[in-house]
């Protein structure tokens, strides 16, 4: 008895206790701030909740974009059991003793059971397994949330059966409600610049405007909450960075679009991103010397050079220095011309030899330094362009049966003459 009393007391003080953004999660999809192409007024997934028809489903998305919350505002609505599990917590016994009660439960009084499961993409592959037969039979619904992609982290038969729907960050009109919403809970008033660097300093997530919010307040001790108070909050926050998952591949994504975009301020983001979360100096290297033949090519042939030198430089110099080196070369390879054809070139190239394999090349053309290979007739007819006018002169040079192909793009970037 005397447990129940503590754990009532418990519950009671855990309000006054919990973080702000726990304090202020919303419970209605009236109160739900952003994500309109999802949850709007006219969005099939709300109708869905209010109807009370949810579908299995998964929410993915970044850190504070609205997974969880989300969830719970279709625990509050739904008629069906709810259950939440987190991902990182259960194993296979778990998920086995929810469809075991959600069967009795369905089959005792008929009522529906939905599974609510954070952090799907902890789960391996065989608890995973577990649950599709369940999801298949309409035994149970699941709620998944992911801040990975789940094309890469959810088996593809479980993923087939649920509807996706992707959360981006919040936009900075939607966070300053959430700050607004902050301030009244926390009986604070900030200026319209300082709310502007909360909700800067958030990058779209709800949870850590609030949590910068907050910090901010209890720095300032009851009076007025300064710029310093903001900033000292803000740079607690994590950068939210995944070298071995979507962040990465993306960030990486957009330097490389960026620089092939002829944008150098969007390149230097890029890779500030990628250097502030601790990526490899190596690898942005190597990124910019596929980057210099595969974009820029011949349209400046310095640009393999410039991207080759600053790779030397990050092994000479190392960081936090090599961030110039690095800087220099993404700089110029953001401002080069541009031109693919190295690349476009050498794959149609690949691509003949793979489907049509290595056709001979003309006789003339073929190894005459041996004895007895002009009675083959090697290298007979063959034209030495230096001993011609500029050094150009008409001959075969592809194979037979190639003769008139073009691999190579009229952009390749070099002297058209000598292209003829």
């Amino acid at each position: 008895m005397s447990r129940d009393l503590f754990s009532d007391s418990a519950d009671s003080q855990l309000e006054s206790f919990a973080p702000l953004a726990q304090r202020l999660r919303p419970h209605t999809l009236d109160e739900f701030v952003g994500q309109a192409d999802t949850v709007g007024p006219d969005s099939a997934l709300r109708r869905a909740i209010a109807a009370d028809r949810v579908p299995s489903m998964i929410f993915f998305g970044p850190p504070g974009s609205g997974k969880t919350t989300l969830a719970r505002i279709v625990a509050a609505t739904t008629q069906a059991h709810f259950e939440e599990l987190s991902a990182v917590q259960v194993g296979v016994g778990d998920v086995r003793r929810v469809l075991g009660e959600a069967r009795d439960r369905l089959g005792g009084n008929g009522r529906r059971t939905i599974l609510f499961l954070d952090e799907i993409h902890r789960f391996n592959k065989g608890q995973q397994d577990a649950l599709l037969p369940a999801v298949e039979s309409g035994l149970l619904t699941l709620i998944g949330a992911t801040t990975e992609n789940p094309y890469f982290e959810v088996n593809s038969a479980l993923l087939s059966r649920c509807q996706l729907f992707e959360l981006m960050p919040l936009a900075a009109a939607d966070l300053e409600s959430i700050v607004r919403r902050g301030e009244a809970a926390l009986r604070v008033e900030l200026e319209p610049d300082l709310r502007e660097e909360v909700v800067r300093a958030a990058g779209g997530d709800a949870r850590s405007a609030l949590n910068i919010l907050d910090a901010a307040v209890a720095s300032a001790g009851g009076g007025q909450v300064t710029a310093d108070h903001i900033r000292d909050a803000a740079r607690k926050q994590p950068l939210m960075y995944d070298k071995g998952g979507d962040r990465h591949y993306d960030t990486t994504s957009a330097f490389i679009k960026s620089m092939r975009g002829s944008d150098p301020d969007a390149a230097l983001y890029y890779m500030a991103t990628m250097i502030a979360a601790g990526e490899d100096p190596k690898f942005i290297a190597r990124r910019m010397i596929v980057f210099a033949s595969e974009d820029v090519g011949n349209a400046d042939p310095q640009a393999l050079q410039v991207a080759v030198a600053a790779a030397r430089a990050v092994e000479f110099v190392g960081l936090p220095e090599c961030r110039i080196n690095l800087s220099q070369a993404a700089l110029y390879l953001a401002r080069a011309p541009k031109s693919n054809a190295a690349y476009v070139g050498i794959d149609a190239a690949m691509a003949e030899v793979r489907d049509h394999g290595a056709q001979p090349p003309p006789t003339h053309l073929r190894d005459a330094s041996y004895r007895g290979a002009q009675k083959l007739g090697r290298g007979v007819g063959y034209r030495y362009p230096h001993n011609f006018p500029g050094g150009l002169v008409e001959q075969q040079h592809l194979p037979d049966t190639l003769v008139g192909r073009k691999f190579v793009p009229d952009d390749a970037g070099s002297d058209p003459e000598r292209r003829a």
